[in-house]
């Protein structure tokens, strides 16, 4: 006996099973498009924390080195220590030369100058080492999760 099965032939289900069949696709391609969707999120986190990671290390690398720029607290110490060399040069330079009048008041400014430099490289010294001890715990914390 030999079926055939055409346009027309007819089969005949019960409702319930014909419920269930179609409640079980819909079921699937809900669950197969929540598993799609959960891949597309985790493929775009690891993209983004990628690229965070490597603009982490290139800071990271960069920062110390000056690569990156200064702090503007850091320019402007930079330039107070320029301008008051210059003039600490001009000073003992002309001292040196004996083209001006050596008085009380240059003795004043000249110390007033060379401890002004002492006290701008004591706190570049303490801003570097502060920078250099934040780089570190900031490596160690880092070196601790991998």
């Amino acid at each position: 006996m030999v079926a055939k099965v055409n346009d027309t032939t007819q089969v005949a289900l019960p409702i319930r099973n014909l419920i269930s069949i179609v409640a079980a696709a819909a079921l699937a391609t809900w669950a197969y498009f929540g598993i799609v969707e959960r891949l597309n999120k985790i493929e775009t986190n690891q993209h983004l924390m990628e690229n965070d990671l490597n603009m982490n290390t290139e800071f990271r690398i960069k920062w110390p080195r000056g690569e990156m720029g200064n702090l503007p607290a850091d320019s402007e110490q930079f330039m107070l220590i320029e301008h008051l060399t210059g003039e600490l040069e001009k000073l003992t330079k002309e001292i040196e030369s004996g083209q001006a009048p050596f008085d009380q008041q240059q003795k004043l400014t000249l110390a007033f100058y060379e401890k002004r430099i002492a006290n701008l490289e004591a706190q570049m010294e303490k801003i570097k080492d502060s920078q250099m001890e934040m780089f570190h715990k900031n490596k160690g914390v880092k070196g601790a999760g991998h």
